[in-house]
C-alpha cells in the first residue's frame, strides 16, 4: 500500500486548506495518508545564526524524516499577503538547509484555497516556481476558489471543481 504525507501550509486550527488536503487524500482510496499539523512542530524562526550556533532543530530534522517516510505528497498551501504564511515558510527554510532537495523527488498534488475568487493561486504560482528547485515532481495542481461557497461537509460541493480536484488527484496516484 502506498504511504501519502498530507499536510497545509498553515497553523490555524480551523484550517481550510487542511481540510482541502484531507479530502484529496481520501480520494486517494487506498493509499495510507498520515496527515500532519505543523503546530505539532516547535521551530524557532529561521536565521543563519541561529543555525550556526544551534544546527538544525529536531523537530525539523522529524518532519523532513516523516516526508522520507511517504511515497507522495499532499501539499495545500495558505496564503498571505500574496505568498507563504509565515509558519510555512519557516519550516520551508529549517527544511531546504537540512536537505536542499527537501520535497525529496516525490509525487506531490499541490493544493490552495481561500475565501477569496482567486482561491490561493498566487501562492500556488510561487510553489509551482520555487518547489523543482528543491526536487518536487508536481504531478497535478489545484486551486478551490471561495470555499465556503464550494466546501462544505468535508468535500467539495460544486460538481465542475470537484471533478478538476478528482482530475488532479487520478494524476497523484498514477504517479505514485
Amino acid at each position: 500500500m502506498k504511504r501519502i504525507i498530507v499536510f497545509a501550509g498553515s497553523n490555524s486550527s480551523t484550517s481550510i486548506n487542511k481540510q482541502l488536503a484531507t479530502y484529496a487524500s481520501i480520494l486517494t482510496n487506498n493509499a495510507e495518508a498520515t496527515i500532519l499539523d505543523l503546530n505539532d512542530f516547535d521551530l524557532p524562526i529561521y536565521s543563519t545564526d541561529l543555525e550556526s550556533k544551534k544546527g538544525i532543530p529536531d523537530e525539523a530534522l522529524r518532519f523532513l524524516e516523516l516526508l522520507r517516510t511517504g511515497d507522495g505528497i499532499i501539499l495545500s498551501l495558505a496564503e498571505h499577503n500574496g505568498s507563504y504564511t509565515t509558519v510555512f515558510k519557516n519550516l520551508f527554510d529549517w527544511l531546504s538547509r537540512a536537505e536542499q532537495k527537501n520535497w525529496l523527488g516525490k509525487p506531490m498534488l499541490l493544493l490552495a484555497t481561500s475565501p477569496g475568487g482567486r482561491g490561493g493561486q498566487t501562492v500556488l504560482n510561487i510553489a509551482v516556481e520555487r518547489f523543482p528547485y528543491h526536487d518536487a515532481d508536481i504531478v497535478g495542481e489545484f486551486s478551490l476558489p471561495s470555499f465556503h461557497d464550494n466546501f462544505s461537509n468535508g468535500k467539495i460541493t460544486k460538481a465542475e471543481l470537484d471533478q478538476e480536484l478528482k482530475e488532479q488527484v487520478e494524476q497523484f496516484k498514477n504517479a505514485l
